[in-house]
């Protein structure tokens, strides 16, 4: 696409969004060589993949298929050579390092160097303005800084894009609503567990949405529904744009959805290589097979990366978008295969429960699942609270006669009142496995 066309799509900031697809592969190919020449002199455990794969030289590649035999990087190998062990670069030429949370384990260690937070600041700009983020407006950032990505990546992202940021962080709720409502903020930037809980405290304190300035919320770092989606947007009266990453390939901005359609998140295709591979024998899919997600970095010089199994269910769509960009789409994001559970050999995923309980009227969007084995066979109960003035009892059974008929099997109910449970200013927990 000629570069006067760029003016046709506002919201696109780099000619790399709208690369012809072979234009966009060979690219691809000459930063995948970059990459494997980069492991091989400088990660000697990646070296070692690439070996057995036989690959010894970057010239081996001689098309972008010929990675899918090189065996694949797991968050197993991050933690086998903690901390800093899988750096291809000497440590003095870090200028940051983050961490993964630690949600399913230890945390993961990641660094930076000088030119991957360049990369990760214009890849962040690039999400935020797909998003509908514009100069100008004001980003109320209620992310965590520290550790995790988000804080930091959607901050440098806005200032750089040039918009101005609230870098409030997360927690001190009744703080937060202060802020949104006297400073006008136009973006709220959060998870959505947390999105939710400052929502629900809104309400508490008597604010109503329509007097708020919110026009977007920009949210990540867990999985959430349409229908929690949904009850966002309903509550806090903006849209919702989900944007994807993780910290091993550089926290938020890997990928995102266009404000035009929000229909499936662009991948950043000049820096990453995407694909969906069967999760129980790795066998890679083709585009529009659901599976498990995998990346193999194209630009990383800290923590190059190569076919990394990110755990995260979802399934890739070539079709073109409205907004004007070629790049792949992640679609049809159903969590993470670790978040899934087997209680007497029934597969649950918390994101089928909340599917379901989000469709019940008089249920707060606040739940976790308690996993116990009490006796010789597993239990699961789901505690959820009540929204509203309705029977606890009646409740109870309509939930446990819904979740019996859709799942297959007996869950334990607990409807709980208004604000018993706990509320996340993160990522929320949503299963608690006492086995």
């Amino acid at each position: 696409m000629p570069p006067t066309a760029l003016s046709e799509f506002p919201s696109i900031r780099d000619r790399h969004e709208t690369l012809d697809r072979e234009e966009l592969r060979a690219l691809q190919l000459r930063r995948l060589r970059e990459t494997v020449a980069r492991v091989l002199a400088d990660q000697p455990a990646g070296a070692a993949k690439l070996r057995v794969a036989g690959i010894a030289d970057a010239a081996d590649i001689g098309r972008l298929s010929d990675i899918d035999r090189v065996p694949f990087t797991v968050k197993q190998d991050l933690r086998d050579h903690y901390p800093f062990g899988l750096l291809a670069v000497p440590r003095a030429e870090l200028v940051r390092v983050h961490a993964s949370s630690g949600t399913h384990g230890k945390a993961t260690i990641v660094g930076y160097t000088r030119n991957d937070l360049e990369n990760w600041t214009e890849l962040m700009a690039r999400c935020m303005t797909m998003a509908g983020v514009r100069p100008g407006m004001l980003v109320h950032n209620a992310n965590g800084y520290g550790l995790f990505t988000g804080g930091f990546g959607f901050h440098q992202g806005a200032e750089r894009l040039g918009a101005a940021v609230v870098p409030v962080g997360a927690g001190f709720t009744a703080r937060q609503i202060t802020l949104i409502v006297d400073l006008g903020a136009d973006v709220l930037v959060s998870t959505p567990s947390y999105a939710l809980a400052i929502a629900a405290a809104m309400r508490e304190s008597g604010v109503d949405p329509a007097t708020l300035n919110l026009k977007l919320g920009l949210f990540g770092g867990e999985h959430a529904t349409r229908r929690m989606r949904d009850e966002i947007e309903r509550e806090l009266g903006l849209t919702s744009i989900t944007n994807y990453g993780l910290s091993e390939m550089c926290g938020p901005g890997v990928a995102c959805e266009c404000i035009h359609e929000r229909d499936g998140l662009h991948v950043q295709e000049d820096h990453y290589m995407v694909e969906v591979v069967e999760p129980d024998s790795g066998r890679v899919l083709a585009p529009g097979e659901a599976g498990e997600l995998v990346f193999t970095t194209l630009t990383k010089e800290a923590l190059p990366l190569i076919r990394y199994r990110t755990g995260d269910l979802g399934r890739v769509t070539l079709e073109p978008c409205s907004c004007g960009r070629t790049t792949a789409r992640l679609v049809d994001i159903a969590g993470r295969r670790d978040d899934m559970i087997t209680v007497r050999g029934i597969n649950v995923f918390p994101s089928t429960v909340e599917h379901l309980l989000l469709g019940v009227e008089g249920v707060a969007p606040v739940y976790r699942l308690i996993v116990e084995r009490p006796a010789a066979l597993d239990e699961l109960t789901l505690e959820v609270e009540i929204a509203g003035d309705g029977d606890r009892a009646v409740l109870t059974l309509h939930l446990e006669r819904l979740l019996r008929e859709h799942m297959g099997m007996r869950i334990n109910v607990t409807v709980q009142e208004p604000g018993s449970l706990p509320r996340s200013e993160g990522k929320a927990v949503r299963v608690i496995d006492r086995r």
